[in-house]
């Protein structure tokens, strides 16, 4: 579908929740010449004009003023996790498409009632992360692609580290359901091992809480502490539709911070991936054979969070589908409910949906450069 916007120029956008990851969205969208941000919105209108000021916004106001302004097409929907499907049905019922930061909604069902809506009003819905469409791992998806590593096989994912509460100053809903590892950071993971190997079939899991209580570690309510209300250590097998299978883990409970782990294993060669949470690489592989890993080139792009909203931008003008893509984002969070579904019933769990593997992006894409002749500012 195109929806509305389908004309030239940038697509205008809204930025919908002013928080601490909004800087990087807005300082990124700045330098993309698909869009043109318009609009910053915010419960607290006094964060929204400072974020508005600080970025070179020229409107700034409550979200549902950010949505309806004038010019809008595209409303990026950075709120907090329970608020993600709410904020986005309004942007959807204001003719708008949206991309929302992940989980796409805190559940499976909200996020088909979303897309169902989207689809009726004839709009787009777009999911984070947008990591896959970094330099790093667009050179890893190639390279398997293409048959660097032979058949791919299996895969391992390793997200582990103490928790956010030791940096941010309001970590509770990371703590919430729609948070923990598994919903906070394993979108990143797994949207890369889909992005590689494929929709999910079905998932193995086991999970477990070290601590029922957190401490704020940072800002004016350190040594606050709160309530711990989901699993914060998640071991889970995946076995993907290809018939390749993968191991991961996230978890907030180790003493050790480790992101970077992200392998995979082919008929004649593994590859190690970048950290799926950044855009950029190195990327190693080792040959059958061989005792040293070879670091290959990875070529920058320029992306940074926000590239999937340029990319979605650019797709709107060209009418051709997105990559990051609210299918991708559903099955992304399929994939995690099936997760805690079966840590909770020590079962095999089939995962609901499947998705269409994006393909990667032409080699040289950078959001930076104008690629669409109607996007000339």
């Amino acid at each position: 579908m195109s929806g509305p916007g389908t004309g030239g120029g940038p697509v205008g956008v809204a930025v919908v929740g002013c928080g601490v990851i909004s800087a990087q969205y807005l300082r990124n969208l700045a330098g993309f010449p698909a869009v043109r941000v318009l609009a910053c919105g915010d419960l607290d209108p006094a964060r929204a004009r400072a974020a508005a000021a600080e970025h070179g916004v020229p409107y700034a106001g409550g979200p549902h003023d950010a949505i309806t302004r004038p010019g809008v097409e595209l409303v990026v929907n950075l709120t907090v996790p329970a608020a993600h499907a709410e904020v986005a049905e309004a942007a959807i019922a204001a003719g708008r498409h949206v991309y929302n930061e992940k989980p796409l909604t805190p559940d499976p069902a909200s996020a088909r009632r979303l897309l169902a809506a989207a689809e009726r009003a004839g709009v787009r819905v777009g999911a984070a992360p947008d990591t896959f469409l970094g330099a790093g791992l667009q050179a890893t998806l190639r390279l398997l692609a293409e048959g660097g590593a032979g058949r791919p096989l299996s895969a391992v994912a390793l997200m582990q580290g103490p928790g956010p509460q030791r940096w941010h100053h309001d970590p509770e809903f990371f703590f919430r359901p729609g948070g923990g590892p598994l919903f906070d950071m394993g979108p990143y993971y797994l949207t890369a091992l889909v992005a590689a190997l494929g929709p999910v079939a079905r998932v193995a899991a086991l999970s477990g809480r070290a601590f029922d209580r957190r401490v704020i570690g940072a800002g004016p309510r350190a040594g606050t502490d709160f309530p711990v209300e989901v699993a914060t250590h998640v071991t889970a097998l995946l076995e993907f539709a290809s018939g390749a299978v993968a191991t991961t883990v996230f978890s907030f409970d180790s003493p050790l911070g480790r992101q970077d782990f992200l392998e995979f294993t082919g008929t004649e060669a593994t590859v190690a991936g970048p950290n799926p949470n950044g855009f950029g690489g190195p990327l190693r592989l080792r040959r059958a054979g061989e005792t040293e890993w070879r670091e290959l080139p990875v070529p920058a792009n320029g992306t940074g969070r926000g590239a999937g909203v340029a990319e979605m931008a650019l797709a709107i003008r060209e009418g051709r589908p997105h990559r990051a893509g609210g299918e991708l984002g559903l099955h992304v969070l399929d994939v995690m409910a099936a997760i805690a579904e079966s840590a909770e019933r020590g079962a095999f769990v089939p995962v609901a949906s499947t998705c269409p593997r994006p393909e990667p992006l032409p080699e040289g894409w950078d959001p930076r450069i104008s690629q669409h002749r109607n996007l000339a500012i």
